[in-house]
């Protein structure tokens, strides 16, 4: 029998989002995850830095926009960006994670928990993958480019 389920969100156009569960019957943990492509703006000393920092930032957004009626302060913000590949004219693939518990007996098809939900991914995209001075996300690996066509 199966138990988890996973809905779309995809709100914004350079990232995937979904949010799902383990368990929709008990709904005790939800997660949020966004997947996108992310090229460096320029070249830098310490990557890893970088990425623990993009880190605290995604879990300092978090923390600001929780509603606390809805779920515990605690939360689990799972970053995964290889540092090792990162360089300029190279997409790097971006995978987060961020879980979170519930406080009450919720649905989990429900207005509320959605609305919250986007609410979330909505500060987390504002306010820290679109404003960051190091990467520029982007949908796709690779960039479109343009074709030029001549008409004879």
């Amino acid at each position: 029998m199966k138990k988890g389920k996973s809905v779309k969100l995809n709100l914004f156009n350079p990232i995937k989002s979904i949010y799902g569960t383990v368990d929709s019957k008990d709904l005790k943990s939800v997660y949020i995850n966004i997947q996108s492509w992310v090229s460096p703006k320029f070249e830098h000393d310490n990557w890893n830095r970088v990425v623990c920092n993009l880190s605290r930032e995604i879990k300092h957004s978090v923390f600001n926009s929780i509603n606390l009626s809805v779920f515990q302060e605690k939360s689990i913000v799972d970053l995964d960006l290889r540092t090792s590949g990162i360089k300029i004219d190279k997409a790097s693939f971006l995978n987060l994670e961020i879980t979170f518990f519930t406080k009450e007996n919720l649905e989990f098809k429900s207005d509320e928990l959605s609305n919250e939900l986007n609410h979330i991914l909505k500060e987390v995209h504002d306010n820290v993958l679109k404003k960051s001075k190091y990467f520029t996300i982007q949908y796709a690996k690779s960039k479109l480019k343009s074709k030029n066509f001549e008409i004879f």
